[in-house]
């Protein structure tokens, strides 16, 4: 199975190193390159490729109003490029909100020291973002952004149907079957008190997490705490983007912050975030990450903290994401006797996490994301 892609760029050298990586690896193959975002929407049109990389500063159309006019005219999976800054992060999150699949840095020296590791990350970074679910509509634009799969989006939008290998990549992985628990299987578990409530979550996440947030009221009973895969130049901003956005408070948490009702803390990215309890008061741990753990921060150390800390009385949630951080953590929630909810395939951007929960049977609830806010509001008392 061959991944088509079309890059998009101003520079002349960033498209062309790009697409000498990109095509070193008979998984991909470059099919087009544009130097402006509007030569990305007609090329779109034209080449129908699987994935579109996409740079956010560009003339003549700017890469977030290029993502939009996609996601209108032909839904294509976009991984974007930008700089680990704060307003990089703000612009890659409206991209993100625009209907971008994920993003990379885009100095490859802080993606990986030597060129084997480089194209590695690309080559499964590009092959994960063409098998995701695409918007048809930016998520600001209520039901018309429950996310679908590529194939449905193109029909309802009068293009043509995409090959059987293309059409394909919306499933999981090769080798991952379908979990045998779902929404028709698990069971509406009762409203209860939870000490902590915790989410965990990756590709796809930074919407997710807005829509579930969003949705939560001002007095809502349980401290939250959220784990989104991000690098550390990135948290702030979206904690801040969250703050605003909700009627809960937001922001990044701190060494020594207590966990308060209607108060969600934001893992900091590039460390670890762990809950100690002494003396009835529960505070958070933020530490340095030692290399050893593929994600800073990571869901499976923070969801462990929980089930050591808070045995019988945490809500785990996992949405979105790839790979399985968070399997391990809910599996010793489980062994507590907290409670799990994660999220279906068909709105999951990226199927890995939760379908990882799932398989392995320690769901209580399979809920579709738009259903969340209204659960955790009945469910949390």
């Amino acid at each position: 199975m061959t991944v088509s892609v079309l890059v998009v760029d101003d520079s002349g050298f960033f498209r062309k190193r790009l697409t000498e990586i990109l095509s070193a690896t008979g998984e991909i193959r470059v099919v087009g390159a544009a130097t402006n975002g509007r030569e990305a929407v007609e090329m779109v049109e034209k080449l129908q490729p699987d994935v579109v990389t996409m740079d956010y500063e560009m003339p003549v159309m700017d890469g977030i109003t290029a993502v939009r006019q996609i996601m209108e005219k032909r839904p294509t999976p976009v991984l974007m490029f930008s700089s680990l800054t704060y307003e990089g992060a703000r612009i890659t999150l409206d991209a993100l909100e625009a209907g971008a699949v994920d993003f990379l840095p885009k100095n490859f020296e802080e993606i990986a020291r030597s060129n084997s590791k480089l194209q590695e990350i690309l080559r499964k970074r590009i092959l994960e973002v063409a098998r995701s679910r695409v918007r048809s509509a930016p998520a600001g634009n209520g039901d018309a952004a429950t996310t679908k799969s590529r194939t449905d989006s193109a029909s309802s939008a009068g293009a043509r149907p995409q090959s059987r290998d293309a059409s394909s990549r919306t499933a999981p992985s090769r080798g991952e079957a379908t979990p045998s628990v779902d929404r028709g299987r698990t069971r509406k578990t009762p409203a209860r008190h939870y000490d902590v409530v915790a989410i965990g979550t990756s590709t796809g996440g930074p919407i997710a997490l807005q829509k579930v947030l969003a949705g939560l009221p001002a007095d809502f009973p349980s401290p939250l705490l959220l784990i989104q895969h991000m690098p550390a130049s990135f948290t702030p901003a979206f904690a801040e983007r969250l703050n605003k956005l909700c009627k809960i408070r937001v922001r990044q948490a701190e060494d020594g912050d207590r966990l308060e009702p209607g108060l969600a803390l934001l893992a900091p990215g590039g460390k670890q975030m762990l809950v100690e309890k002494k003396g009835g008061t529960a505070t958070v741990r933020i530490i340095p990450d030692d290399g050893r753990l593929n994600y800073r921060p990571c869901v499976d150390v923070t969801f462990g903290s929980l089930a050591r800390n808070f045995p019988g009385k945490t809500l785990g949630v996992i949405l979105t994401g790839m790979g399985a951080d968070g399997k391990e953590g809910c599996r010793m929630m489980k062994q507590s006797g907290s409670v799990v909810w994660s999220q279906d395939e068909a709105t999951s951007v990226i199927y890995g996490m939760p379908m990882a929960v799932a398989r392995a049977g320690l769901t209580d609830e399979v809920l579709p994301l738009e259903r969340f806010p209204q659960r955790l509001t009945e469910g949390v008392v």
